[in-house]
């Protein structure tokens, strides 16, 4: 096919976000409120899909439940960005493009990457061939489609971090009459402390969840799973939640990125080998005072925000500043009605503070509904991006403007 080459006005600054997941979208809108007025900034949105993945939603979606769908355009309605619809295939950092689905070619001056990590289906054998993943929100229906019309059987759910808690709780909620096995390297709510740890395993054991912790997958087969050590469990279904991968496209641009192919950032999220590139959300690897930090919907909103507001600095000739973040809360659901949501210390670490059942439900549910309103009042206020609703009320959260 033939390749087409945007070239934008010499006097315009082009903006190309990549990735409209939590942390793109942030970016996006912030980016664009903030600039609508201005004839010389051009903000473009690239996402493989039209509709926006509520990946907090995902477990759900698995077990047939139907979710509001979400449209990309009519979410940046207002702000003056545009959507552009298809798979980034290559990054060129020295020449400022993007390839849009091998024939499109995108300029740009700054470069927002936020192209997020999915489920790692290569590091253990029989995993991509035989297991299904929450990737997306077709590869939950998949799954949801395979769990309706398995009568009886036993579902592996491998890995035993957030994902797979909720996964394996909600199959388990809304398929009785499946056998549940919960198998991880730790056990499930091992960074909690104890009584919400033990709240958390007591939910489990009452929708009849079989947790197997201190286990690891070996090779998945068509109809079992061969654990290290010679083991075997049989399994009608596996569902795959036990680590992620990110796109080799940063790497392969010539990006400086660290051990797991996330983007090395300095202090204000750019990027250390080419400035003119921003990565946020789980594309990056952010180092704050405690470590790097872990890809969450509750740290990558904040790094889309952070970047939009540098953008606007850099834009007017000032210095970005550091990004700073601290985290807040762990909520995890355990089917429709009950939940656990373990308050943290800024480092992750758990306080003692912690809530349970309905009240804690209706907090999770609070929280994953908390980017419409966010982004709607950014649209509206872009300076209301420097606060991030927690739990019913807002929290100032430590984003340098």
């Amino acid at each position: 096919m033939s390749t087409q080459h945007e070239a934008g006005m010499a006097t315009t600054h082009r903006v190309v976000i990549l990735g409209a997941g939590y942390a793109g979208l942030s970016a996006a809108i912030q980016l664009a409120s903030r600039v609508r007025r201005s004839e010389n900034v051009q903000v473009t949105l690239v996402n493989a899909q039209e509709h926006f993945t509520e990946r907090l939603r995902l477990h759900m979606t698995a077990t047939g439940q139907r979710l509001a769908e979400l449209s990309i355009p009519e979410l940046l309605e207002g702000t003056g960005a545009r959507f552009v619809r298809g798979w980034v295939t290559a990054v060129d950092a020295d020449a400022k493009t993007v390839r849009i689905d091998d024939e499109h070619v995108l300029p740009y001056d700054t470069l927002v990457y936020g192209l997020g990590g999915v489920a790692d289906t290569a590091t253990v054998p029989g995993v991509e061939d035989h297991a299904y993943t929450l990737n997306s929100a077709q590869d939950a229906e998949v799954l949801a489609d395979r769990l309706a019309r398995l009568g009886r059987g036993t579902v592996v759910v491998a890995g035993s971090g957030l994902t797979g808690i909720e996964s394996a709780a909600e199959i388990a909620e809304g398929h009785p009459e499946l056998n549940v096995v919960l198998l991880g390297r730790r056990e499930p709510g091992a960074a909690m402390n104890p009584k919400a740890k033990a709240y958390l395993r007591s939910a489990l054991e009452r929708l009849g969840v079989q947790v197997r912790s201190g286990v690891e997958v070996a090779k998945v087969l068509p109809d079992t799973v061969e654990l290290t050590g010679g083991e075997s469990v049989p399994a009608d279904v596996v569902l795959w939640t036990s680590g992620t991968r990110v796109s080799p496209l940063a790497a392969a641009a010539g990006l400086a990125v660290d051990e797991h192919g996330r983007i090395v950032t300095d202090a204000t999220l750019r990027s250390v080998s080419h400035p003119e590139v921003y990565s946020v959300g789980d594309a990056a690897a952010i180092r704050q005072g405690y470590g790097v930090m872990h890809g969450t919907c509750q740290g990558g909103m904040p790094t889309g925000v952070h970047a939009a507001m540098s953008i606007v600095r850099a834009l007017k000739g000032k210095q970005p500043k550091p990004f700073r973040f601290g985290y807040y809360h762990t909520p995890v659901s355990l089917g429709r009605h009950d939940a656990v949501v373990q308050f943290t210390h800024p480092d992750d670490s758990p306080r003692r503070v912690y809530l349970t059942g309905r009240v804690a439900a209706r907090y999770k549910e609070t929280v994953t509904a908390s980017p419409w309103p966010t982004w709607g009042r950014m649209k509206k206020m872009p300076a209301s991006g420097a606060f991030w609703p927690r739990g019913g009320r807002f929290t100032q959260v430590r984003v340098a403007r």
